[in-house]
Parts: structure tokens; sequence; C-alpha cells
């Protein structure tokens, strides 16, 4: 089966400086998309659509000193319609093209699949040659949509989707994954990833901030997210290549982002990590389903009821194992958790046939709690 992939590869330093004067210019489009359609919002109560904005900004690639082609432009154009669509407002937030802002917006350039080209180890895009270092062999790939990105730290980066033929994941087996601040995933089969990645560069970058070293926070926030998507990257195919259904639980990091958990849900990369699983799981030809959590802690996985020793609440937090007084089973807080939405994925799959025999001598009759009740 075919499918898609994106390929992210680096472009050599000496380029910034033309990726970041197109950078600008894409910014300038962006920003001209947003006022106009903000003031066709206001003023005539009307929405405009990317073809319209795409007629709007006609002939701004023929201006002196423009850089970017019609192609990008009219990708810009439909990118920006698509995100006022995505978050439902009038009006989006300005690309800043300064960076000395606070606000500076990181570099983002968009193409379509015909205005770019790879000849001789080098991307041809805009009548310029990129070098870059070429990691996966782009000559072996058909080359589609994509974009050149910058990072915190000034880098340059191709990300090009390409068709790949996908491999069916030979895995057998099924497991669940609760969500976690302190850990960021427990499997049902007690497998563990840390969740905290910002805090571990913590101090570090408070060192940094506070000596106005501004390269080196740059530095910092990069080691950060490279290394929460590293791990997510890892622990995701692992997860893929090895079972055949992956069941999540349904924990909303928008709700938890209001509260003084705040850091520590950003910094666990839920949102990236569902995305992970859900991508690669359908390129591999597996099950990914998301389900209802509510209740999951507290449930014994074994008896299936929910004992006066469970963990409940806020006070309930730091307990991280518990004996059922029911059954008399002792339980991991997450895992118990992981297995009981790996009980409820395959409840919904099968319609409410009970989950398989886990560790515990009884069946999981697990409660099916569906969406809404």
């Amino acid at each position: 089966m075919d499918c898609t992939k994106t390929l992210r590869l680096r472009i050599k330093d000496k380029h910034a400086k033309v990726l970041a004067a197109m950078a600008r210019e894409v910014n300038q489009v962006w920003n001209f998309c947003n006022e106009t359609s903000h003031r066709a919002v206001r003023e005539r109560h009307q929405w405009l659509s990317g073809y319209d904005l795409q007629k709007l900004t006609n002939g701004f690639s023929k201006c002196e000193g423009v850089q970017i082609g019609s192609p990008t432009v009219q990708q810009v154009c439909e990118d920006y319609a698509k995100a006022r669509k995505q978050f439902k407002k009038a009006k989006l937030r300005w690309r800043v093209s300064n960076p000395q802002s606070s606000k500076y917006s990181l570099g983002w350039i968009p193409f379509k699949a015909r205005a770019l080209q790879y000849k001789a180890g080098q991307i041809q895009f805009a009548g310029q040659r990129f070098n870059l270092w070429d990691s996966y062999g782009l000559a072996d790939y058909e080359m589609r949509a994509g974009s050149f990105s910058q990072d915190s730290r000034g880098r340059w980066y191709l990300n090009v989707v390409v068709k790949v033929q996908a491999k069916a994941s030979a895995g057998t087996a099924s497991v669940g994954i609760d969500l976690g601040l302190k850990e960021a995933a427990v499997t049902s089969t007690g497998e563990r990833i840390e969740g905290r990645f910002y805090r571990k560069l913590e101090c570090q970058l408070g060192i940094a901030q506070r000596a106005h070293k501004k390269q080196r926070v740059r530095a910092i926030h990069a080691k950060i997210a490279n290394q929460r998507k590293d791990l997510l990257h890892q622990f995701s195919t692992k997860l893929v290549r090895e079972n055949a259904a992956i069941f999540v639980g349904d924990v909303a990091s928008a709700k938890l982002v209001k509260t003084k958990m705040a850091k520590s849900t950003l910094d666990a990369g839920w949102a990236m990590l569902k995305t992970m699983l859900e991508y690669k799981s359908h390129q591999a030809g597996i099950v990914f389903e998301v389900v209802n959590e509510s209740y999951t802690t507290q449930t014994c996985s074994c008896c299936g009821a929910i004992p006066a020793s469970s963990p409940k609440g806020r006070a309930g937090l730091r307990i991280r194992e518990w004996v059922c007084r029911e059954c008399g089973a002792q339980h991991d807080r997450d895992v118990n958790a992981a297995k009981n939405i790996l009980a409820r994925g395959l409840a919904r799959l099968a319609e409410g046939t009970p989950a398989e025999d886990g560790d515990c001598a009884h069946a999981p009759r697990i409660p099916v709690i569906h969406d809404g009740e």
C-alpha cells in the first residue's frame, strides 16, 4: 500500500540569509491575507476563501525584488484559509519578521510539488540552489508539497512529503496507554516514558535567561524540542511495530493548560504522541482508537469494582500503588489505568465482548462508558 511520509533535512547555514528574505515575503502575503480577510468579515460579513485570496494576491510574485514564485504565494493563501477555518477566527496572529522582536515568527516558506526540484545533490527552488545534508537519498523519492522551516537556533530545514511503500505491522498484541505528567505515557505492559523534558534543562535555561544569552536560550529550547520529538518517535514506532491495536485515553490538554499544571502538560507532549501514533498506525494498517478514560484510575482492572481504597480526586494523586479491597489485587496506579483503557478499547471493537484475561485471575469486567454519558 502506498502512503506518504514527511522527510526533514537540514539546509546548510550559508543559505540562511536568502531563506530569511523569502520568509519575510511570505509574512507579507500572510499579513495581507489576514488584514483583507478580517476587513471583509467586518465590513461585508463575507468570509474569503483561499481562491478569493489568491485572486487578490495575483501579481505579487512579479513585483521588483520579490523572490518567491506564484506557487508559494498561492500556497500561503490556501494555508491561511485552512488555519482560519480550523481556529474559527476572523483574524489570526500577525507574522512578525523582525528577529529582535519578542513576537518574532520563525521562518516558514511553503511550496507546491511543482515548485521544487532535486538535482545533483541540490534543491532548486525559486531560482536558487540550496545545498543540504541528504541523509535519506531524495533522488529515490517522488517529492510532493512541503515547506522550508526555521528552528529557534536559526537553522533551516526542508520538510517535504514523499510517497513510500507502507510496511504492514507484524505485531499481534494489543496495548492501552495512559497519559500523564511526570511520566508522559504508561502502557498496559508496564513500559514508561518520562515526560519532564523541559524540567531537566529548566535550571540551565534560567541561568542563560538571567545572563541575557539569547543564542544559548534558543539552543536550549531547540534541544528540549528535539529530545521530546526523538523520544516520542522511538516510543510510538516501537508500539506500532509490536502491536495490532493501540488504545489511548481521551485526556484533553486544552483544559489542563488553563490550570497550574500548564507547564507540565505542555512539556509532556500528549498531542504530538497521539499524532505520531495515529499516522504511523494508519501507515502500518493497525487499529488506533481514542477511548473514554473516565474512572480508569479508580476502577480495579481485575474485578471491575471501584473500591474505597482506590485513589480518588486531588488527594489521590500522591497514591502511586494501591490494593483492591474487593479482590485483593495490587495495582500500580498508571498501569492499572492503561489496562482499563485497553479493556474498554477491546470492548468497543467487539461490541461489549469482555477483554482477554490479563495478569489477574479474573477477567476484567470494565463497564463501557460511551462518549457523552
